[in-house]
This record gives C-alpha cells, sequence and structure tokens, in this order.
C-alpha cells in the first residue's frame, strides 16, 4: 500500500517554518546551523507529487525568508520596493519548487532517496546562480553560502567558491530532512546513520586547509569610518561635513602612528560626494591629510562625466600627486543608484525619483596598483564597492588581475540600524576565504573590519560612530582552487540541473496520471 502523501497545508505550515528559520541563520543573528533546519524543512515540504502545489510551497517558503531577510531595503527605498523585490525572489524559489518536482519523476530519483540528494543539491544552487544573474544584473543576497561564515562548512568556499559552500549547505539539508523522514518511519538506523552523515560533511570543513601567512610582505593600512550627520536616503545631504568627517578621522590616525608608517589609507564609498578631480577645496582636503599621514589614500568619490550620469568611483591618492589610479563600480544597483524602465517603476513607487541621475557602469577588473617604496614594488589591491561585494565574477576578477588584498569599500548609511551591514561583512568574509586574500570592509557608519584570509573577523567597528582601524595585512599572491576554476563550478552544475530536470520531465511523461504515493 502506498505511503501517504503529506496535508496540503501541513506542507505550507513546513515552507512557512523553513523559511524563517533559515533567515535566523544570516546575520543578526546569524546563528548557522538553522541554514541546515531550514532547507530540511523545505525538503520535507516538497514531498508531493504535483508540480504546481510544489511551485506554491516554495513561494511560501521564500516568503517567509526573503522580507525577513532584507527589511533594509524597506528602510532605503521604501515598502512598495521592498515587497516587490522579496517576491521577485520569491518566484525563484517557487520556480525551484516546480523543477524539483519534475526532476523527481524520474524513476530513479523517485524510488532512491540518493539521487535524491544531489539532484535537490544542484538543482538548488543552479537556481541561486539564476537569481544571481536576472533580471537586472541579479540579486544574490539571499545565497545559502552567505550565512556560513563562522561555521566550519566556510572553508569549502575556498574548493570550489560560493556555488560549492552552498551545495554543501543544502546537501546537510536534504541529509538532516531524510533522518527525519526515517525518524517518521521509526527506522532508526538509518536516522542515525543519515544525521551522522551530515555532522560528517559539516565536520569535514576542518579538513580544508586555509593559509594565512604573508607570502610578499605585508602592507600597514589605516581605516577610516567618518559617519555621516544622519540616516537614511537623505545621509549626504551635507557632503562637506561628510568629507570633513572623513579628514578629521584620517588625522585622528596619527594618534596612533608616526607619518610615515601607514603604507595606505581606506576611505569608503562616498568618503567625499564632492569630487576632488574637480573641487579645489575637497582636493586640497585629502591632499592635506595624506601629506600629514605621508601615505596613499583609497577615496571612495563620484564622477560626473559631461554626457551625463556618473560613476561610482575610487581614486588612489598619492600626496602631492592628486590621482594616480581609478576604479569605478561596473555593478550599480538598479532602483537604488539607476532606474531600469523608470516610467513604469514610477507607477509603483514615486521614490524612484529621489534617483535623479542614474550612475553608469564602470569598466576594469577592480585592480589598483600602488607603488610601495618601503617594499620596494607595485602592491595590486582588489577592490569591490558595496554590493559587488556579492558578485562571484567581480570579486574573482580583481583577485586573477593580481589583488594580494581585497578592499570594500562600502557605504551603508541608506539603510539606517538593519542588519544590511553586518550581512554585508558575512559576505565579505566568505570572500576572503574563497580567495585566500585579507580583506577590509571600510564603510561610511559601519560596520567596518578587518578579515584575515581565513576569514577571521580581527577587528570590527560599531554603527553610526566615528572610527578608525590599523591593521597589517599579510600579502597573497597564490591562488585558491576556487580562483582557478572560476565559473567552471557554476556552470557544472547548471548543465547537471538542466539534464536532471528535463530527464525527470521526460520520465514522467510515461507515468502521467499514475499514483505513486509518497517518494523514497
Amino acid at each position: 500500500m502506498p505511503a501517504a502523501r503529506p496535508s496540503r497545508w501541513w506542507t505550507l505550515l513546513l515552507a512557512v517554518a523553513g523559511g524563517l528559520v533559515t533567515r535566523v541563520a544570516f546575520p543578526g543573528p546569524g546563528l548557522w546551523p538553522a541554514a541546515f533546519l531550514g532547507i530540511a524543512l523545505l525538503y520535507l515540504a516538497l514531498r508531493r507529487d504535483s508540480a504546481r502545489w510544489n511551485a506554491l510551497v516554495g513561494l511560501v517558503w521564500g516568503l517567509a525568508f526573503f522580507p525577513a531577510l532584507i527589511t533594509w531595503a524597506d528602510e532605503a527605498v521604501g515598502p512598495v520596493p521592498w515587497l516587490m523585490l522579496s517576491l521577485a525572489c520569491a518566484a525563484y524559489v517557487a520556480l525551484f519548487g516546480a523543477a524539483w518536482s519534475w526532476a523527481r519523476r524520474g524513476e530513479a530519483v523517485w524510488r532512491s532517496p540518493w539521487w535524491q540528494l544531489p539532484v535537490f543539491v544542484v538543482i538548488w544552487v543552479a537556481l541561486e546562480e539564476a537569481l544571481a544573474f536576472w533580471p537586472f544584473g541579479g540579486f544574490p543576497w539571499g545565497r545559502l553560502a552567505f550565512s556560513q561564515a563562522d561555521s566550519p562548512l566556510a572553508s569549502f568556499a575556498a574548493l570550489g567558491g560560493v556555488p560549492l559552500l552552498s551545495a554543501a549547505v543544502c546537501t546537510v539539508g536534504v541529509l538532516l530532512g531524510r533522518a527525519l523522514i526515517a525518524l517518521r518511519h521509526a527506522q532508526l538506523l538509518t536516522a542515525s546513520s543519515t544525521a551522522l552523515a551530515a555532522v560528517f560533511v559539516v565536520l569535514a570543513g576542518f579538513a580544508v586547509p586555509l593559509p594565512t601567512g604573508a607570502q610578499d610582505g605585508t602592507l600597514l593600512v589605516g581605516a577610516v569610518q567618518g559617519n555621516v550627520p544622519g540616516q537614511g536616503l537623505d545621509a549626504f545631504g551635507r557632503r562637506a561635513v561628510v568629507l570633513d568627517n572623513h579628514v578629521q578621522g584620517t588625522y585622528a590616525l596619527l594618534d596612533d602612528v608616526e607619518p610615515g608608517e601607514l603604507d595606505l589609507v581606506l576611505w569608503p564609498e562616498n568618503g567625499t560626494d564632492i569630487d576632488p578631480q574637480v573641487d579645489k577645496q575637497a582636493a586640497a582636503a585629502i591632499d592635506g591629510a595624506a601629506q600629514a599621514l605621508g601615505a596613499p589614500m583609497l577615496v571612495g568619490t563620484v564622477e560626473y562625466p559631461e554626457t551625463g550620469g556618473r560613476y561610482n568611483t575610487s581614486v588612489l591618492w598619492e600626496p602631492g600627486q592628486g590621482v594616480v589610479a581609478t576604479y569605478s563600480k561596473r555593478h550599480p544597483a538598479p532602483f537604488a543608484e539607476y532606474i531600469p524602465l523608470r516610467p513604469v517603476a514610477r507607477l509603483f513607487s514615486s521614490a524612484v525619483d529621489r534617483v535623479t541621475r542614474d550612475m553608469l557602469p564602470g569598466h576594469g577588473d577592480g585592480a589598483i596598483p600602488l607603488e610601495s617604496e618601503r617594499l620596494g614594488r607595485t602592491v595590486v589591491l582588489g577592490d569591490v564597492i558595496c554590493f559587488e561585494v556579492a558578485y562571484d565574477s567581480l570579486v574573482r576578477s580583481a583577485v586573477r588581475a593580481g589583488g594580494e588584498i581585497l578592499v570594500v569599500q562600502t557605504n551603508n548609511a541608506t539603510f539606517g540600524w538593519s542588519d544590511e551591514s553586518t550581512q554585508q561583512l558575512a559576505m565579505s568574509r566568505i570572500r576572503a576565504i574563497e580567495h585566500g586574500r585579507a580583506t577590509v570592509q571600510i564603510s561610511t557608519v559601519g560596520v567596518s573590519g578587518v578579515i584575515q584570509p581565513n576569514g577571521a573577523l580581527t577587528e570590527s567597528t560599531e554603527l553610526f560612530t566615528a572610527d578608525q582601524m590599523i591593521a597589517s595585512l599579510p600579502l597573497r599572491t597564490s591562488q585558491t582552487w576556487a580562483t582557478r576554476l572560476g565559473a567552471w563550478p557554476a556552470w557544472g552544475i547548471d548543465a547537471l540541473a538542466l539534464c536532471a530536470v528535463v530527464s525527470g520531465a521526460v520520465g514522467a511523461a510515461r507515468l502521467r496520471g499514475t499514483n505513486r504515493g509518497e517518494p523514497a
């Protein structure tokens, strides 16, 4: 007699619980094991055969997860854009629910839980990859990997990047789900062995070496969090005050170091919204601070080309010389830094008109050459700006271009006291592990942090305070497996997911209308 399928409404309750539990895995509070339980509950909720119903289950899971994860979007741009973005992300989980239903209908997958494990995992990671790509350049904020900065699993990022880490999290979740199914059927040996397999996967992370030593010297850097006079979209209404805050924070570094002792001073994104390349007063203020410290400064600013638009730019400022290198953000944030489909978007929220000048995408690879007199060579800084840290290819290209450390310049003032800044810091920690690079996240208002190549957070700041950090960063030139492999793991997973869905759908065509009961 076929096993009874779970009640429809019970699956929806499991989905709600799974989405909410998964949210808890991300900062704050950042209870990383919760991601395993959240995926286990989703796996259990998707036990019915109907692709339409499972799409609804996936949508419900996504609607429990994403709005709670990105409440900072409401803080920044209001409830309508926040809810629309959450719904768009949840729709991907709905697509996952349908795709999983189709893939599982293949006879081998339906009958074998050990086939279900890899198929579920590759489809999940493939949908994460799709969400990170489309629409408007994608939104990868909720990838499972970014919940694991403090987990033993995080070291898997050094082997296969964020896709492999997400796959590992999903694997543990499915194993936990299988253990719960076995427990439900009083199969105690199967339940215990499956749970032990899940524990083994987690502990396997400790076996992945994460070197942290310097390979070609160290760089002594000072990082300045200047703070801003306000919060939200109006935080930069007093641009001169923001510039002065960061200038004064730079001088404050002299309380701890002597002139000429620092190799580099880091400012955040929007450290000055007055372009020092055209404004003489801003240039004089920055150059005065640089000469007082006797160190070059990496300054977040803006550029306004004559052709229109604007660039979110980082400039390397040499004392007495001015700008010697630049990098402009390659992936402006849609609906925040530029407005796609502006007439349509205006129908949903008038806040789009607060972005009066769309940001243009920059070019290049985020590699900024720093001439170090002390080291007697050129040190390459890998620079990414704000949300770019969430995108695999942007961070990877900066390292492949020679980046020996990573700098994440960001402005979190728009997001108030939300969890956005700590979620972004967790991403920076994963990137440090993925590429084996010491990383500094420097924000206008916090949370800023110094991160070792193994992801360890050695120093951090509080929100909405003026603060400075000084750190000696190991310079590393070797590439991790994740850096070398690049996008190949993701492409391989995408291909496997497509094959699984297509073969399952073809196999199901022969069995349409039959009731096979609950899957194995």
